[in-house]
């Protein structure tokens, strides 16, 4: 499943990413990904390992979590080791933990308006927010459940209708059609 970017970011869409910290379980379904593979200018590993994305130049299965501005943003690190790429997870849609995921993301936009419905986890900025991802879990192993690290995926449970467009946010290589959403879902960015 994470032999390559290209491969794995479609296969990630319907996948629970669950983050399990001080007693409560927070989770939700990939709805939104994007590819960044080894060879692509956009790719954080373009340019060669550095420290702050040696984590993408390790094995398949880790978390690379890095900030940008104020956010955060958690990819999923594929193919062989040493060679540098991943997937960016875009959205979630909320299943488990969901008061829990209201109040975090509360605590992290202080004076703004609340966020509703399909705004909860519909950016990965605000996904990390709702799931309490920060740099603490950069490298964290994702494929078993029993990891310290208590953030993990669970393998889909159904094939979803996937739809393919080009990336979003990104100033270089923006023509290319890598980015994977799971078709009319609502919890999808804008």
């Amino acid at each position: 499943m994470l032999v390559d970017a290209h491969t794995a970011a479609p296969e990630l869409l319907g996948c629970m990413l669950v983050r399990e910290h001080r007693g409560v379980r927070r989770a939700g379904m990939i709805v939104e990904t994007e590819a960044y593979p080894h060879d692509d200018p956009s790719c954080h590993a373009f340019r060669g390992r550095t420290r702050r994305n040696a984590t993408l130049f390790g094995p398949a299965g880790r978390a690379y979590v890095y900030r940008i501005h104020r956010s955060y943003c958690f990819n999923v690190v594929t193919g062989p080791e040493g060679r540098g790429e991943g997937v960016l997870v875009r959205a979630l849609e909320p299943v488990d933990g969901v008061e829990a995921m209201l109040r975090a993301r509360r605590r992290a936009t202080v004076g703004t308006a609340p966020p509703r419905g399909d705004a909860l986890t519909n950016g990965p900025g605000k996904l990390c927010q709702a799931l309490g991802i920060d740099l603490a879990l950069d490298g964290a192993e994702l494929l078993d459940g029993d990891s310290p690290s208590r953030v993990y995926l669970l393998a889909r449970a159904f094939d979803p209708r996937i739809g393919v467009s080009v990336r979003v946010g990104i100033s270089q290589a923006r023509e290319e059609r890598l980015r994977f959403t799971i078709e009319a879902n609502r919890f999808v960015s804008r």
